[in-house]
């Protein structure tokens, strides 16, 4: 992480909790308002007339832009001032969420959710810059981290209670309202407390990798949703594939022979880091695709209530909150093995509780799986922090978290696009139910669960840890992280 150099240097200690009460509020609207849109998307394809595909859309233009901006805004954050770019991300992502609640059409509503998306990549990335440059002292800083990841745990379980609460009372329209005050008041604090701060030197901005990752994604994920409609033989559905494969050889050629990359490949000759973002896709593909099938599944088939379907998925939410801190603390003493262990051990038993899914499959079996999966995503996430930083000089050391959080928002993006599609092949080629069809993607959820426990063990060997010290001296001499 690059020393930053303080604008108003008189600030820069001056109400910090009040600046992590802001930084907070931030993670609040971009996290609960993953929950919230999950909960309502049945609203929406009744409301709007919407195909499968294109809830897929109302998720995925939200999550690529967010994943493929990412690192960006952290460089010009650091470039321009992070509390002048944190603001314009509160005022686009509050804007697109008015913008949400006005539209007519799916169409209209996709297109906005990708302008919340541009707003988010602005928010969290650099709120964490502002607290850290606001809490100097390390213990003060990892009480103000521990605070941050309990705010994100409290939003993730408020989002379905009050996502199923609005759009069953008011209408799915409402769950973009809640981010109006929320955003009006975090951007007017952020002005009047939060000081300006700016990195003594900023890296240099790549413009060619950031285009070539983000034509890779977007036309990957178009291919994937759009395959089962347009037919995966079609034109335009292979010149995508093609497209996507030319960007990322592309992307691969380009990047090595770029002074200031957007991402140094060097990073992957790390076991420990190369797992990270391995872990991040998979667990945050089975997460997305967990909760956007569980939405249809729990309202379309089951019959159940936006309401009640929130209440369902609280117990999930309640694991994730009160394993994350549990998997921290194993981490620090113990290392990332047995957090992975039983996260991988989470998933896969409930993926696999899934495979049998039925119309009728009883209520607590059902949330025996949604406690299982919430162990699983609960303790992974602090593993995946640490082993992409692991060893990493600390002038990389924010890069890499970077990466680890875009390749959670890949996975993401990934994860709905795929679980979409194959319910849609699925139930297109064997005249199945929506529950039948869900089937497929609980079995490839297993295998998911398999992989993060075979790199739970891979990443924590001997000849993990010295590619990790390797890449570190590679990278130049300095203090690790």
């Amino acid at each position: 992480m690059n020393v930053s150099t303080q604008v108003h240097p008189e600030k820069e200690t001056a109400r910090p909790n009040v600046i992590l009460g802001i930084c907070c509020m931030s993670l609040l609207l971009v996290s609960m308002d993953v929950t919230i849109v999950n909960v309502a998307l049945p609203a929406i394809q009744q409301d709007l007339h919407a195909r499968l595909a294109q809830l897929q859309w109302v998720f995925d233009a939200y999550t690529l832009v967010v994943a493929s901006l990412l690192m960006l805004a952290g460089s010009v954050a650091d470039r321009l001032g992070r509390r002048r770019v944190f603001q314009t991300g509160l005022l686009l992502f509050t804007a697109g969420s008015v913008l949400c609640s006005l539209a007519r059409s799916i169409e209209g509503l996709i297109a906005f959710r990708a302008v919340q998306g541009l707003g988010a990549s602005m928010l969290n990335p650099v709120a964490l810059s502002i607290i850290a440059n606001s809490f100097r002292e390390p213990k003060a800083r990892a009480r103000a981290i521990g605070v941050w990841g309990a705010v994100a745990g409290i939003s993730f379980a408020l989002g379905p209670l009050i996502g199923g609460a609005l759009t069953q009372s008011v209408g799915w329209r409402a769950i973009f309202w809640v981010n109006l005050p929320i955003g009006l008041l975090a951007f007017t604090l952020a002005a009047l407390f939060v000081p300006e701060s700016k990195a003594a030197r900023a890296r240099a901005f790549d413009p060619g990798g950031q285009l070539l990752v983000f034509t890779a994604l977007a036309s990957l994920t178009y291919a994937i949703i759009e395959g089962p409609h347009a037919g995966w033989s079609s034109p335009r559905i292979a010149s995508l594939f093609v497209l996507a494969a030319l960007a990322l050889a592309a992307f691969l050629a380009y990047e090595p022979r770029c002074r200031e990359p957007l991402l140094d490949l060097r990073f992957f000759r790390s076991v420990p880091f190369s797992s990270a973002t391995v872990l991040a896709v998979c667990s945050f593909a089975s997460f997305a695709g967990f909760l956007f099938l569980n939405a249809l599944y729990l309202q379309q088939v089951r019959g159940i209530s936006a309401f009640h379907t929130g209440l369902c998925t609280l117990p999930l939410a309640a694991m994730v909150t009160v394993c994350a801190p549990i998997s921290g603390r194993l981490v620090g003493s113990y290392g990332t093995r047995p957090s992975l262990i039983l996260a991988g051990s989470g998933l896969l038993l409930s993926a696999l509780l899934l495979t049998g899914l039925r119309v009728h499959t009883p209520l607590p079996a059902l949330l025996l799986a949604y406690v299982l999966f919430g162990i699983g995503i609960g303790m992974i996430n602090p593993a995946i922090a640490n082993n992409a930083v692991a060893g990493m000089p600390l002038a990389q050391a924010g890069v890499a978290a970077a990466v680890a959080s875009t390749s959670r928002q890949v996975g993401a993006a990934l994860g709905v696009a795929v679980a979409g599609t194959v319910v849609s092949a699925s139930h297109a080629a064997k005249g199945a139910g929506f529950t039948e069809a869900t089937h497929p993607i609980w079995w490839i959820m297993v295998a998911c669960g398999a992989v993060v426990l075979l790199l739970g063990w891979a990443s924590n060997t001997p000849w993990a840890r010295a590619s990790a010290a390797g890449v570190a001296d590679l990278l130049g001499d300095g203090a690790k992280s």
